[in-house]
């Protein structure tokens, strides 16, 4: 969570704007962007029923009416001009070398068509990295847009990094938000069939969330 871009994104709001925190505010922190609607000076939010105390003792005000914030921006969600305030990182477990015709993952539905290297990175359907993104989504390791191969696992998936030294035990992987992988999410609604709000929810459930200035 990129507290700067959450900021950005908010500047300029009007003062009588009305937010939505509903579903934990869609998945990037019902306290963390309630906050900073409030520092922008929004006074009234949407917000689920069991959530009404706590953006209350935040000093915003609960209520039914719609919101008038676009907060696919304020999120910066693809296409929404703003800057993404939500990003999904991991890091490399394992390498191996992968031969041309060697299958990876469940079924071997991806084999290798030539000697290549591979990684296995936590990040699975458990946490938001849908099942359908096997073989048709990238992720960003080292500056370099790697595909991901074979079916996603329930806490893990594997990607392909190319020849060997493409990638070490303890580097970072970025799946959407920043670098090479800015607006992956976008990749993936075209991929699921769902929209970004509901993907970008669905990781907040189930990864642990980190604010950065």
């Amino acid at each position: 969570m990129s507290a700067a871009a959450l900021a950005a994104n908010l500047r300029d709001t009007p003062p009588d704007a009305i937010g939505d925190v509903r579903r934990d505010a869609w998945g990037h922190g019902l306290v963390t962007v309630a906050r900073a609607l409030h520092a922008a000076g929004v006074r009234a939010v949407r917000a689920d029923a069991p959530d009404v105390a706590i953006v209350e003792d935040l000093g915003l005000v609960a209520t039914a009416d719609e919101s008038t914030l676009p907060m696919a921006r304020v999120l910066g969600l693809p296409g929404s001009g703003g800057q993404p305030v939500l990003s999904l990182a991991s890091r490399v477990l394992s390498t191996k070398p992968l031969l041309a015709g060697e299958g990876v993952s469940y079924g071997f539905v991806h084999r290798a068509p030539a000697d290549t290297q591979i990684a296995l990175v936590p990040g699975g359907y458990a946490q938001g990295v849908v099942r359908a993104l096997g073989s048709r989504a990238h992720v960003d390791i080292r500056g370099r847009r790697c595909a991901i191969v074979g079916r996603v696992a329930m806490d893990v998936c594997v990607v392909d990094v190319g020849g060997a030294g493409g990638a070490e035990p303890g580097d970072e992987v970025v799946f959407f938000g920043s670098g090479a992988v800015r607006d992956e999410i976008a990749e993936w609604t075209t991929v699921t069939g769902l929209t970004a709000a509901e993907l970008v929810a669905r990781v907040g459930l189930g990864v642990e969330r980190e604010v950065v200035a």
